[in-house]
């Protein structure tokens, strides 16, 4: 791994090249310099930062989108169908009524949007751990499952212009019993930490991504399944996704960060499986670098019932 001259940050790096009117990478080799270091025993040690964050968490919003893959739905509505009375057979849930529209209109066409995508608040740049940290489930949870899946990586230049720096492995940690309870709880269950990283990839994105996600307890693999992302296994496009989320004038305020996650179809919450505190998980899709691992931790969440104070 080299170091870059000049910048102590992606965001920094970002910044100078949209100044300059240059791609990231094409910055990253004008500003790439001598010193080297071992990649591989910084990420052991757990010295690897994720790939982009804001100087100021407040400016770093994360969010995310459901319902993109498709198979993600039948996940999603094999928890709400326990809990949906149907009037008969050939009712749709909510989550399989907004899949559809997804299949049938999530592709743009002649420069008309697709349709809209299910699009949730996860937090602010405070919620994102590095890669190798643990992932802080709060004591009022009562869940803490891994969701693998695509992020992008965004700067917002002085214009408004939002610019994609590429793209990271993400782990959308969420709180699925919490949303089992009731569909309605999803924003609840969303406002948890996550993990982004390790490594940014710029560029073209292949079309077919495929990777595995698991779980291991101690020294034993407790769940592994296969994954697949990028545009052939999604119904909605990628560029969809993006204008039902910068659309919003507030999503394009220079020089925030925005880290957009853009959905899953694999859970191990839907194999009825059950984590527990030291659990790791592991999420590894080879196109994206060296691959996503993060332990199962807990926090007090530091707030009691009465602790507003009137002024």
């Amino acid at each position: 791994m080299r170091l870059l001259d000049g910048v102590s940050s992606t965001y920094e790096l970002a910044t100078v090249a949209i100044a300059a009117g240059r791609s990231l990478q094409q910055q990253a080799e004008a500003q790439g310099g001598t010193a080297e270091l071992d990649y591989a025993a910084l990420l052991a040690a757990g010295r690897v930062l994720s790939p982009l964050h804001h100087p100021d968490p407040a400016h770093c919003l994360v969010t995310g989108t459901g319902l993109t893959h498709l198979g993600s739905a039948a996940a999603r509505d094999a928890m709400h169908q326990k809990l949906q009375q149907q009037a008969d057979a050939g009712t749709l849930s909510d989550s399989m009524r907004m899949f559809q529209w997804g299949v049938e209109g999530g592709i743009p066409k002649d420069g008309r949007p697709g349709a809209q995508p299910e699009w949730f608040f996860k937090g602010d740049g405070g919620i994102v751990v590095a890669p190798g940290a643990p992932l802080p489930s709060p004591d009022f949870a009562l869940d803490g499952g891994e969701e693998p899946e695509l992020v992008g990586l965004y700067l917002i230049g002085p214009d408004g212009t939002p610019h994609r720096l590429g793209f990271a492995i993400g782990n959308e940690f969420s709180d699925h019993v919490t949303e089992r309870q009731n569909y309605l709880y999803l924003a609840h269950s969303k406002l948890r930490a996550c993990a982004i990283g390790p490594e940014l990839r710029s560029g073209e994105l292949p079309r077919d991504l495929r990777g595995v996600s698991r779980i291991r307890r101690g020294d034993a693999v407790v769940w592994e399944k296969p994954f697949l992302t990028g545009e052939a296994n999604m119904c909605h496009s990628l560029a969809n996704l993006e204008y039902h989320h910068f659309k919003y004038a507030a999503h394009r305020r220079p020089g925030d960060v925005h880290l957009h996650f853009f959905g899953t179809a694999t859970l191990s919450f839907a194999d009825e499986v059950k984590v527990q505190p030291g659990d790791r998980f592991e999420i590894d899709l080879p196109e994206l670098g060296a691959p996503l691992v993060n332990p199962l931790g807990t926090a007090a969440s530091g707030f009691a019932l009465g602790g507003v104070r009137a002024l």
